[in-house]
């Protein structure tokens, strides 16, 4: 049944963007600097096993969904693979925005504004992100946020384009679940793909949500339980990542 699956994937997917020449061509032509030595970092190989691949899990909180106008507020890490979360690796950052927060925002994330007001601004950790994130493949569940902050993020910090591969756990459930339809018509009326309710899917317990390093916890273990039901960990990170 996973061959099956896996096949649906190979179906579904669009041409392959080559990572990898394009890491190299931003290495090659950046400034000396953190983005040039995270380019250089350089990713795992696209027929790496995905049972092998070296990951890092990442959840952002922010003020807001649009990441043009909106900053984010903390960051979450925690280094993975498919069998192992290390826990000694897990990075937890504040930040301050360098703007009040919303009323919305405080409700969803739960940080104040005194718990912002005395954080270093972005710039102070973004080196550390990149080295955090540098020569792995990015584990997010939603990748529009994570993706498009950090992105924004380094335009304004640098100038410069910062992308990278992702293993997208929401991405993921909805395909499972498009290519196993009894699945989905066991779990009528939770086939959300929320993070929690994902988990849920697998029996895995409830943690509170929008806390960066809790989510990025989070969704280690949904990829975790992703690939030991659904997923073919011999195949290559490229057939996966996105």
């Amino acid at each position: 049944m996973i061959t099956n699956l896996y096949q649906g994937f190979k179906q579904d997917k669009k041409p392959a963007f080559d990572w990898h020449d394009y890491y190299k061509k931003q290495a090659e032509s950046l400034p000396q600097g953190p983005l040039k030595r995270f380019y250089q970092a350089g990713i795992p190989d696209i027929d790496c096993a995905l049972g092998n691949t070296q990951m890092i899990a990442l959840d952002l909180e922010t003020t807001g969904l649009k990441s043009q106008k909106d900053t984010i507020v903390s960051v979450g890490s925690v280094a993975m693979n498919a069998k192992r979360i290390r826990c000694a690796s897990s990075n937890y950052w504040v930040v301050n925005p360098g703007a009040p927060l919303s009323a919305q925002s405080i409700t969803i994330h739960e940080l104040t504004h005194s718990d912002v007001e005395q954080a270093p601004p972005l710039s102070r950790y973004f080196e550390a992100i990149l080295d955090a994130l540098a020569g792995k493949v990015v584990v997010v569940h939603c990748a529009a946020i994570e993706r498009q902050f950090l992105y924004q993020a380094a335009k304004k910090l640098y100038g410069q384009d910062l992308f990278f591969p992702v293993l997208d756990t929401l991405a993921l459930e909805q395909k499972i679940l498009k290519q196993r339809p009894l699945m989905a018509r066991m779990f009528r009326g939770n086939t959300s793909v929320r993070l929690d309710a994902c988990r849920q899917r697998y029996g895995l317990p409830r943690y509170k949500a929008h806390h960066a390093l809790t989510d990025a916890y989070a969704s280690a273990e949904l990829l975790q339980a992703q690939i030991a039901h659904h997923l073919d960990a011999d195949i290559g990170i490229g057939e996966y990542w996105s």
